[in-house]
C-alpha cells in the first residue's frame, strides 16, 4: 500500500523530494523516538524525519533517489531498532510484514506471558511479608535465600528483555527508559546480594524490590499496549476496507455482459486503468471506476458516513471499498492502487498520525536529554544523602520491603531498622527510586495517542484531519471564511432570467443601427451563451447549459475559447465574438453598459441572483440571471460557529448586492461580507485578515479556492472528487456536508485538549515524582517513595496518558 500520495506534495517539491515509510520496532519511550529521529536525520540525503511512538512508524522525507530505504532500515536495525521499509509490493511478493492486527495480538500474547511470570513471582515475594501468618505453614516463604531466588528468576526471565534493551541503549549512547529501569533493578539486586553474602556489613536485603519493580512495570506496559491497540483499532478498520480481489473481464463485450461468465479473479492491486471488472452483489468495489453496464445500489457509508445506499447507473462513478448491494454491474477502472480515493484517505490518515503538534516539540526535545538528566539526578541524590543528608539527619532511615513510608529512627526500636547504620544503603535506595520513577514514556505517548484516536474517529465520520499541527492551529482559530458558490450554496444554480437588449427597454434606433448581430429573442441569447459556456466547467456555465437543454435548444458550435477566472469567458460563435461575464469583464473589453441596464442588473443582484452580461460583436446583447440556493444546513452551521465564539465571513466573487442577499439570509452583517473578489485575489484577502492578527480557517470546494485554502491557517475543503482538495486543505470533509465544518472543529479542539492534558500530566508526574523519590519530604514528613512504589507510579503514568486519549471516543 502506498502511504503518501503524490497529491500531498506541492508540484515543485514532488520533483525533488520523496517520502519513505519505515516500520520501526523496539521503541519504548520518547527518548527512543528522539534517538531514531537522530539516526535518520544524520543519514546523507535525508531532509527530515518524523517518528510516531504509538504507531511505530517513521516518515522520512529525502531527496529523490538519494536514499535507499533498505539502507535506512539496516542503519536503524544496527542501532537496536528492528526496522523494515514499507513497500507497495510487500503483499504481492509475500513480504515479511505481518498484518498489523496479528502483530498486535502476538505482542499482547508475549506481554501477557511475561506478566504472568512476573505476577507469580510478585505474589510469592509478597506473601513472604506476612510471615506471622504463613510462617508456620510454609516456612520457606520467609527464607531470604528463597527471595534471592525469586529476584534472580525475575531478572533472568521477565526482566531479561528490559535489561538487554537498556544495555544496548547505553552502549549506543542513547539510554532509554529500559536503561533506567535496568540500572535500578540491577542496583537493588546487587546491593541485596552483597548484604546477603556479607552480613557483617549490617546492610538490609531488599530482594523484593526488583521483583515488584519488574512486576509493576510489566503490568503497566501490558495495559498500555492494550490501550494503544484499542487506539489504533479505527485505523486498522480503515485498512480492512481495502478490497483484496477483483473480477477481471478479459474480453469485455457490452452485448454479452449480462451473462457475466467471462471473468477471472485477480488481486485488486494488479488491476490497471481502463480494464473492465465485474462486481457482483455483496462484493467490495475493487477500484475507482465508471459503471459501464447494469444498475445497482451502492453502500458508500465507509466514505461518506451516509447509511442510505446510492443508486448507480451506467455513467456514474463508484469508489474502491464501497459495497455493491443489489445488482451485478460492470465497471471500467479509472483510478487504481495508490490513486483510489480510499488509498488516498488511508495514506492521509497514516501520514496525519506522524505529523506532530508544535507543542509536542518541547516534549521531544526534553525527552531527548531526559534519561541523562534522570541519571544525573540519581547521582546527585546519592551524593547528597550519602555525604550530607545522613549527617544532617542521622536518625532517618528507610524501611525495606513493600512499604512506601519511611520511619524516623527515634520512633521505632533500633533492631527493626537495619539501615540505621548504613547511609550507603539509604542513599542507594533513594537513587534507585529516582531512576525508576522517571519515565519519558508518558511524554512520548502524550501526543501520538491522542492524534491516533482523534484522526481515527475523524476517518470514521468522513473528516480527514491531517495531523497534530493542524489540531493546534484549529484550537487557535477565531475566524472562519466561507466561499459562497458551491460551499454555502448548493453549487447547482439555475437560470431565472434571460433578457435581451430589447427586453431591457434600451433598444432605441441608434443601438439597432450599431448592432450588427441582432438577438431576436431570449432563446437565441441562451443558445449563444450555452455555446460559449461549453468551453468551461464553472457552476454558472453548467446552469446555462442545463437551461438550454431543458428548453431543447440547439447549441451552435464555438471556437477560440478563452477563460479569465473570476471575470468571464469568450468564444467565437458563427463568426461573431461573444463575451459572457461580469461588469468588469465587459468594461475590460471596452463595452459600455447603459444606466438602464445597470439598474436592472442591480435589481436582480439585490434579489440574490448572479448577473451575467452578454455581448456580441463588441456590443451589449442582454443579461442572464442565475440563482443558487443555500445549502439546507448553511444557516445552522453559521449559527453554531458563532456560538463557538468564531467570527464568520462570506467571501464571494459576486457583486456586493448578490453576496449581501445571501449574507442577509444567514444573519451576517455587512462588515462580514467581502464581495467582488476573484479567485486569484482571495488568498490576498486571507493574508490581509491574517495581518490583523486573525487566525483564519478558509472553507471552500477545493478547486478555485486552492490558493486561499493554502494561505489560510487551516484550509477546510468539501470533498469535490478531485485531488486538489486532498492537496491544499488541512481538513477534508468527505461527506460534502457543511455541518461537518462544525464537527471537524469540535473534534480538533477536543483532541488538542487531550494532548494538552496528557502533556501536563506527563510533565507534572515527573515534576512531582522525582523530588518525592529523591526524599524531599523525608526529613519533614518522613515520607518517601520506595523503588517498588516508584515503579508502580511510573507504570500508572503511561497507562493514564493512553487511557485519557481513549476517552476522546466518549467526548467527541
Amino acid at each position: 500500500m502506498p502511504l503518501v500520495p503524490k497529491t500531498n506534495l506541492a508540484p515543485e517539491l514532488a520533483l525533488t523530494s520523496e517520502k519513505i515509510i519505515l516500520d520501526v520496532g523496539g521503541m519504548k519511550c520518547a527518548g527512543c523516538v528522539k534517538a531514531v529521529e537522530r539516526q535518520l536525520t544524520q543519514h546523507p540525503g535525508v531532509k527530515s524525519a518524523c517518528v510516531n511512538l504509538a504507531t511505530e512508524v517513521a516518515v522520512v522525507e529525502s531527496e529523490t533517489g538519494a536514499v535507499d530505504a533498505d539502507a535506512l532500515a539496516k542503519r536503524l536495525t544496527a542501532a537496536g531498532f528492528p526496522t523494515q521499509p514499507r513497500k507497495a509490493s510487500d503483499k504481492e511478493a509475500g513480504g515479511t510484514l505481518e498484518d498489523p492486527a496479528e502483530q498486535q495480538r502476538q505482542q499482547m500474547r508475549s506481554a501477557i506471558r511475561q506478566l504472568i511470570v512476573a505476577g507469580v513471582l510478585l505474589v510469592l515475594s509478597g506473601i513472604g511479608h506476612f510471615g506471622s501468618i504463613t510462617g508456620s505453614i510454609l516456612p520457606v516463604l520467609n527464607n531470604i535465600w528463597f527471595h534471592c531466588g525469586l529476584a534472580t528468576v525475575a531478572l533472568l526471565i521477565p526482566g531479561r528483555p528490559i535489561l538487554v534493551d537498556g544495555w544496548l541503549g547505553w552502549r549506543r549512547n542513547a539510554p532509554n527508559m529500559n536503561t533506567l529501569v535496568g540500572l535500578g533493578t540491577l542496583t537493588a539486586y546487587t546491593a541485596s546480594l552483597v548484604a546477603l553474602l556479607f552480613p557483617q556489613m549490617g546492610w538490609e536485603c531488599f530482594f523484593d524490590e526488583p521483583v515488584m519493580m519488574l512486576g509493576f512495570i510489566l503490568l503497566g506496559r501490558t495495559l498500555e499496549q492494550q490501550a494503544r491497540g484499542r487506539a489504533a483499532a479505527a485505523f486498522r478498520q480503515l485498512l480492512a476496507l481495502q478490497p483484496q480481489v477483483a473480477r477481471l473481464i478479459a474480453n469485455p463485450n457490452p452485448e454479452k455482459l449480462g451473462g457475466g461468465s467471462n471473468s477471472v479473479e485477480i488481486p485488486a492491486e494488479q488491476v490497471r486503468v481502463g480494464e473492465w471488472l465485474q462486481v457482483l452483489p455483496g462484493d467490495k468495489i475493487p477500484v475507482d471506476g465508471e459503471v459501464r453496464f447494469g444498475n445497482t445500489t451502492v453502500d458508500e457509508s465507509m466514505l461518506t458516513g451516509e447509511a442510505v445506499p446510492v443508486i448507480k447507473q451506467p455513467g456514474d462513478m463508484v469508489a474502491a471499498g464501497t459495497i455493491n448491494q443489489s445488482g451485478a454491474i460492470a465497471i471500467q477502472a479509472m483510478r487504481t492502487g495508490s490513486d483510489t480515493t480510499l488509498a488516498q484517505i488511508v495514506a492521509l490518515v497514516e501520514a496525519a498520525q506522524t505529523r506532530k503538534a508544535p507543542v509536542q516539540k518541547l516534549a521531544d526535545t526534553v525527552a531527548g536529554y531526559f534519561t541523562y538528566g534522570v541519571l544525573t539526578a540519581a547521582v546527585l541524590t546519592f551524593v547528597f544523602w550519602y555525604f550530607f543528608g545522613s549527617h544532617i539527619w542521622p536518625d532517618l532511615a528507610i524501611s525495606g520491603g513493600m512499604e512506601m513510608m519511611s520511619h524516623a529512627a527515634h520512633n521505632a526500636p533500633h533492631s527493626t531498622l537495619s539501615t540505621h547504620h548504613s547511609p550507603l544503603l539509604t542513599s542507594l535506595k533513594l537513587a534507585i527510586a529516582v531512576m525508576v520513577v522517571a519515565c519519558p514514556c508518558a511524554l512520548g505517548l502524550a501526543t501520538p495517542t491522542a492524534i491516533l484516536v482523534g484522526t481515527g474517529i475523524g476517518a470514521e465520520r468522513g473528516l480527514l484531519i491531517k495531523g497534530g499541527d493542524v489540531l493546534e492551529r484549529v484550537h487557535q482559530l477565531d475566524t472562519v471564511v466561507f466561499d459562497k458558490t458551491g460551499t454555502l450554496t448548493t453549487g447547482n444554480p439555475t437560470v431565472t432570467d434571460c433578457l435581451t437588449l430589447e427586453g431591457l427597454g434600451t433598444g432605441d434606433k441608434e443601438d439597432k443601427k450599431n448592432y450588427q448581430y441582432p438577438i431576436p429573442n431570449p432563446q437565441s441569447l441562451l443558445q449563444l451563451a450555452a455555446a460559449v459556456e461549453s468551453g468551461t466547467h464553472h457552476p454558472v456555465a453548467k446552469a446555462i447549459q442545463q437551461e438550454a437543454q431543458r428548453q431543447q435548444l440547439s447549441i451552435p458550435d464555438a471556437v477560440d475559447f478563452h477563460t479569465e477566472p473570476g471575470l468571464g469567458v469568450s468564444a467565437v460563435v458563427e463568426g461573431a465574438t461573444v463575451l459572457l461575464g461580469n461588469w468588469d469583464w465587459l468594461s475590460w473589453h471596452g463595452i459600455s453598459i447603459g444606466d438602464t441596464v445597470q439598474q436592472v442588473a442591480q435589481k436582480l443582484a439585490a434579489e440574490g441572483k448572479t448577473v451575467v452580461y452578454a455581448a456580441v460583436g463588441g456590443t451589449l446583447a442582454g443579461l442572464i440571471a442565475v440563482q443558487d440556493t443555500l445549502r439546507s444546513d448553511a444557516q445552522t452551521t453559521v449559527d453554531k460557529l458563532r456560538q463557538m465564539g468564531l467570527r464568520v465571513i462570506l467571501l464571494s466573487g459576486d457583486r456586493l448586492e448578490a453576496a449581501s442577499a445571501i449574507a442577509k439570509q444567514l444573519g451576517l452583517n455587512s462588515a462580514d461580507v467581502m464581495a467582488g473578489v476573484p479567485p486569484s485575489k482571495k488568498a490576498a484577502v486571507i493574508q490581509e485578515l491574517q495581518a490583523n492578527a486573525c487566525k483564519i480557517a478558509m472553507v471552500g470546494d477545493g478547486i478555485n479556492d486552492a490558493p486561499a485554502l493554502s494561505q489560510a491557517d487551516v484550509g477546510i475543503a468539501l470533498h469535490s472528487g478531485t485531488d486538489v482538495a486532498m492537496e491544499t486543505a488541512e481538513i477534508v470533509l468527505m461527506r460534502d456536508r457543511l455541518n461537518d465544518v462544525v464537527e471537524s472543529i469540535r473534534l480538533s479542539r477536543a483532541t488538542f485538549n487531550k494532548i494538552r492534558q496528557n502533556l501536563f500530566w506527563a510533565f507534572a508526574y515527573n515534576t512531582i515524582g522525582i523530588p518525592l523519590a529523591a526524599g524531599v519530604l523525608l526529613p519533614s514528613l518522613g515520607f518517601v517513595l520506595s523503588p517498588s512504589g516508584a515503579a508502580a507510579l511510573m507504570a500508572f503514568s503511561s497507562v493514564s496518558v493512553v487511557t485519557n486519549s481513549l476517552l476522546l471516543r466518549r467526548l467527541a
